[in-house]
Formats: C-alpha cells, structure tokens, sequence
C-alpha cells in the first residue's frame, strides 16, 4: 500500500468523530470513529477541548487498527489531511491561543439580540449561530474575556490551528463566521467596515485567513503529529487542505457544488444548501454562505432533526430489553424507519416538535419536546414514527418553501447523513416535504468525512486551472450510482397537511416553553 497516494478527511460531527482514508480512485480504503456527545452547561451547548483531544486521538486510533487488520501497514504517512467540523459557533482565544471561554457550538441560540442588530447594520442575515452574533453579543453582555481576545475560530479551525500552526480556513467554513464578498473571495469589506466603526475592533486581525478549495494551508507540524497519534507513528510534514465546515463537506461529498444544485444533510441537524446564481432578498431563515471555492449558497438550517428520534428508538430498546431482546442498532433503526413507509400521508392526525434546543426558522431561543395526538387520532406504530420523521423535516420545509418563492432554480436535490442510512424511508419523507425528487449515493450515511477527504484529493490531484465542480462531476462521481425518488402526489398532500398542523399548532409550543422551566 502507498500511503502518499491516499487521503484523510476528519470530521468532528455532533455526535460521532469521524476518519476515513481515500485512495487515488476517491474510493473509501480505511475507517475510524469517536462517539461523543455535547454538554449542557450553565445554559451553554459546549463540548470540552479536553473532550476533543481524546476524541481525535481515539478517532485516528481506530483508524490506524483499521489500516493495519486491512492492509497489514502502519498508518505513518499519507498524501493529504483535511480537518471539518460542526460549522460556526464560538471559540475565543487569547495572544498564546488559550482558551478563554467556553466553546459555544452552533446549537446556542443566545445570541438574539446581536444577531438582529447586526442583521440591521449589514442589511444580511446573520442567524444566532454565527461566530460574528457570537462575538458581538459577548460585547453587548460585557463579558470579562472580551477584553482579552486575540483571536475567534470556529472547531475546525482550531483543530486545524493546532494541527499546522495556520490560522487559516476554507472560505465555506468562513462563510459561517463572517458575511463573504463572493465576487473578490475574502470578508465583506464594507461590513467589517460597518462592525468595526460599531465596536472599535479591527475584526479582520481577530478572523482566520481565508484560503479556497485546492489552495495550500499548511503542513502537519511535529506538535500536531503527537497530537493526532501520540504513539509517534505519524510522520510531521504532511500537506493540509483548507478546513471546512459540514456544510462544505457535504456540498462536495454529493457533488453539489455547481450552480442550481443542492444537497441536504439530515442528522443531529438538518440544512439544506442550493448554489444559486443570484442574490437573494433579506430573509431570517435563510443564510448566505458559499461553497469551498466561493461560490455563493443559500442555507437553510434547522438545529434539530433526529435527537428526538434517536431518543424514542432508545425507549423501544429499553421495551425489548424486558423481554430478553437486544437487537443492534442498526437492525431497530431500520425496521422502525420502515415502518414509518406504512403510516398515513398525514401522520394519521399525530403531531410532534422535535425541539431539543431553539429552533431560528421557527423563531424559538429554547424548545421543548412535545408529542400531540386528538382523540381521533390513528394512534399507530407506523404513524407514530411517520409523525417523528415527518417532524424532522418539517422546518426544513418552512425554509424551502421561502426558496421556492425567491424563483431559486434547483436542478439536482442530493441527500446524506444519517436519516438516509435505511433505504427508501428518510428519502420519501423528504421528497414528500419538498415536493421534489431525492437523489441519496452510496456515501450518503457519512458524507461528511469522505466530502473533507475529496477535498484533500482536490488539493493533491488536481489538474491546472481545473474546477473544484469540473474535478468532482469528471473525476469522482462520472460513474457514481445514485438512487432517486420520488414520492407519490397523496404523500406530498399528506405531507402539506401535516406541517399546516405543525404550523398552527407552534403556539403550543411556545406555551410549553414559556411555561415548562
């Protein structure tokens, strides 16, 4: 096996640390994870930095085992890394690059009043989850660390950071921190203008520098070898290509990066991002981000998606362990994700908000999980797991629908993560919600990782003056199987009904907020 024609992608999702390893035909030799999991502390979604050295470090582990059982070589080199992480949230640091608050992750939704100020000032969006919302709001609250800071990153920066000694991003992965000029590649000059007469801060000196997708980012340093595999295998020296978010990851693991394409991931979170070719008027639900060569996308993201389901599979688990059953994940998910494809269109009259956290689409700071059923209700297996799934996708189609008005031309709808993993299910909810055909590759349970290590090869194997879109349509998926599907018309009406309950019915919601402390 020769290491130096093989990439690593490495992504720190919200539940799972993921690694894979390519090979120069894109194809996905080796594997490694970390399961993790976010923290609720003192009002903040976190996760600990000591959380993400040993996460890393176990993650890189398992993916050395797996190299050596397959290949019967240790992992001591390869051609490329690249780190993702969960886009935007807030991580300070200060002239040493310590720490000076904690991590708040991109599921925080204390930033209202920042976010609509500077919305205002920009005449753009900027969503509470935005590293600059983030920021200012410290500002505005007076917060003791503001005074200190010589830096903000996002978590993949920092791990990339930490990994090169470059404080340096893709411009995806940027986007999610600060409004970007697409027509010049870097921040907005007018609005770090307007945010810097605003606090008197020079913003640019406390933001990564930008690079594009197949643009250098540094090289793996001695510190961050030890760091990545303590054991001292891993070799220093290895290129890096510029880290990116989730979102930019996903973009490039469904070959959605070309304009009028667009992918949606659904996991832990759910967003979809489309290519477009025009700009967009001011709208709350929809961000302006850009893909990892710039090029401008309009984002709607919704913080919750499959917590809520992850949490009443668990239940079933617990049932079937009374009577002596122990049946593996993977097996309980999928027959109960099947199942949903036997409910009613309309959930049979069954209702849920899978809001673990606030919800920006919706317009909710905090949530709370509420499952709803009229005494009429077809109360069922398969209707109560078609109302999860169908909740999971419901604010989704709030923000889709914005798009649709806007004239946002879509011409490929691609999707991946975790609620496409059992076939058919997750994709028919979702066609069902966007009235339109679904696309899901063979890659579309972890596109995430495989996306980070595409762009790796990008970096390595790319052609002068050849596209990042050129790259991935000829090079990587010409030949890619893919399946797509449409749902009926009945299921696409059902699907209507049913988020037109969602809709009414969100002042229960609020009430339960208000009054469920």
């Amino acid at each position: 096996m020769n290491l130096k024609e093989t990439v690593i992608g490495i992504e720190l999702g919200s539940t799972r640390i993921k690694a894979v390893m390519i090979g120069k035909d894109h194809t996905v030799l080796a594997q490694g994870d970390h399961v993790w999991v976010n923290e609720f502390v003192n009002g903040i979604w976190t996760y600990s930095l000591e959380d993400v050295k040993e996460g890393l470090q176990d993650c890189f582990a398992n993916l050395k085992k797996d190299v050596l059982e397959k290949y019967d070589t240790v992992l001591t080199e390869t051609g490329a890394i690249g780190i993702s992480g969960m886009m935007h949230g807030y991580l300070p640091l200060d002239a040493q690059g310590r720490q000076l608050c904690e991590f708040r992750t991109w599921r925080n939704t204390i930033t209202e009043e920042a976010a609509e100020k500077l919305s205002a000032l920009f005449d753009f969006n900027i969503p509470q989850r935005w590293s600059i919302a983030h920021l200012y709001q410290a500002i505005l609250n007076q917060e003791a660390h503001v005074k200190d800071i010589a830096g903000i990153t996002t978590l993949a920066g920092y791990v990339h950071t930490l990994l090169t000694g470059e404080n340096v991003m893709g411009i995806g992965e940027a986007s999610g921190m600060f409004p970007i000029d697409s027509s010049k590649m870097c921040y907005d000059e007018g609005m770090v203008q307007k945010f810097n007469d605003l606090t008197g801060l020079d913003l640019l000196s406390l933001l990564p520098e930008i690079r594009l997708a197949g643009e250098a980012a540094g090289v793996l340093s001695e510190s961050g070898a030890l760091y990545l595999d303590p054991s001292g295998d891993l070799k220093p020296g290895i290129p890096f290509a510029p880290c990116e978010g989730d979102a930019g990851t996903g973009m490039t693991a469904t070959n959605s990066v070309r304009a009028n394409t667009g992918n949606i991931s659904a996991g832990t979170s759910d967003f979809a991002m489309i290519v477009t070719e025009k700009k967009l008027h001011r709208h709350r639900e929809i961000d302006m981000v850009t893909t990892p060569a710039g090029k401008p996308v309009a984002m709607v993201h919704c913080n919750n998606c499959t917590s809520d389901i992850n949490a009443w599979v668990t239940l079933f688990r617990e049932v079937l362990g009374m009577f002596g059953q122990e049946p593996d994940s993977n097996t309980l998910f999928t027959k109960l994700f099947k199942a949903a494809l036997d409910g009613d269109p309309d959930c049979g009259g069954l209702l849920s908000f899978n809001y673990y956290s606030g919800e920006g689409v919706t317009d909710f700071n905090e949530g709370r999980l509420l499952f709803m059923r009229k005494p009429d209700s077809e109360f069922s297996l398969a209707n109560f797991m078609r109302t999860h799934l169908s909740s999971a996708m419901a604010t989704l189609k709030i923000g889709m629908d914005i798009l649709n008005e806007e004239g946002v031309q879509i011409d490929k709808i691609y999707g991946h993560g975790g609620f496409f993993k059992t076939e058919e299910a997750g994709q028919r909810i979702l066609s069902a919600a966007i009235r339109t055909p679904v696309s899901v590759m063979e890659t579309a349970g972890e596109g995430g990782p495989y996306g980070m290590a595409l762009l790796g090869a990008y970096l390595l194997w790319k052609e002068e003056g050849e596209s990042l879109e050129d790259y991935l349509e000829q090079k990587v998926f010409r030949d890619c199987e893919s399946v797509t599907l449409t749902a009926s018309q009945e299921e696409m009406d059902g699907f209507t009904k049913f988020v037109s309950d969602y809709q009414n019915c969100l002042d229960v919601e609020r009430k339960a907020v208000e009054c469920w402390k």
